[in-house]
């Protein structure tokens, strides 16, 4: 949040950021944020959120109806309005999670893990993050794993991951299907994220080995294990994210 000594809103602020501040208060918050520095980060943390998101899900615009909404569309126009609420729905929540992992992943597989849905978005917002990428850092980490244990009702733990160059961050709350939900966040030296979301497991999803789906060349690795959902986020080396997976889950299962 902006301090309250700014003469900006958070609204014009992301007006500012969308281009849509008009020209005479955007030259006043160009000269504000020359002279606050912290302020231009985190403008320019929500810019880069921005273009991110837009490489994840513009393509989307360019794909092939689903032959399911094809179908849907063939069908006497009475029957298609009647489904219409529906499939604008289906199309606002389905499509972004589902598509994060991968844009052909079948309907089936992403009935069985929303929560991996879930933690593909939330790690595109939150390692954009410049400022604030976590709410409890690593300097804490003994309040950080008591606080989500304590919010998921589930023992947590944060593996180690620095043989891999991973050093942890912090973490954060999330809320997730069954009620809350985790996100722990490790940077390597090169200031490469990586995420390891938790969640209480998604009614009527059932026990997993790991599982590996792709979207634009990253690999979302996700397993469910007793009554917690698990996905690593981060890894383009389909091997290393393997191995990274293996110390998670140890390090979890403890």
């Amino acid at each position: 949040m902006m301090s309250t000594a700014s003469p900006f809103n958070e609204n014009e602020i992301q007006s500012y950021v969308d281009g849509q501040l008009d020209a005479a208060r955007g030259a006043e918050l160009d000269a504000y944020l020359a002279a606050h520095p912290d302020e231009a980060a985190r403008v320019a943390a929500y810019r880069k959120q921005g273009r991110d998101l837009h490489a994840l899900f513009d393509p989307i615009l360019d794909e092939p109806l689903p032959a399911r909404l094809e179908q849907t569309l063939a069908q006497p126009p009475r029957r298609v309005a009647l489904r219409a609420a529906a499939m604008i729905a289906w199309l606002a929540v389905g499509t972004i999670g589902g598509y994060v992992l991968r844009g052909e992943m079948q309907p089936e597989v992403i009935a069985q893990a929303p929560f991996a849905e879930r933690a593909a978005v939330a790690h595109v917002v939150y390692t954009a993050e410049v400022l604030h990428p976590v709410e409890v850092t690593a300097e804490q980490e003994a309040h950080l794993v008591q606080w989500l244990s304590k919010r998921l009702g589930h023992r947590l733990h944060t593996p180690d991951l620095t043989p891999f160059g991973y050093q942890l961050l912090g973490g954060r709350l999330l809320p997730g299907d069954q009620g809350a939900a985790a996100q722990f966040m490790y940077q390597d030296a090169g200031g490469a994220r990586l995420t390891l979301y938790v969640s209480v497991k998604d009614q009527g999803t059932e026990q997993s080995a790991f599982r590996i789906e792709q979207e634009d060349g990253v690999p979302v690795l996700y397993w469910i294990d007793d009554n917690l959902g698990f996905a690593l986020i981060g890894e383009r080396d389909r091997q290393r994210l393997m191995d990274l997976g293996h110390a998670a889950y140890q390090a979890m299962s403890l």
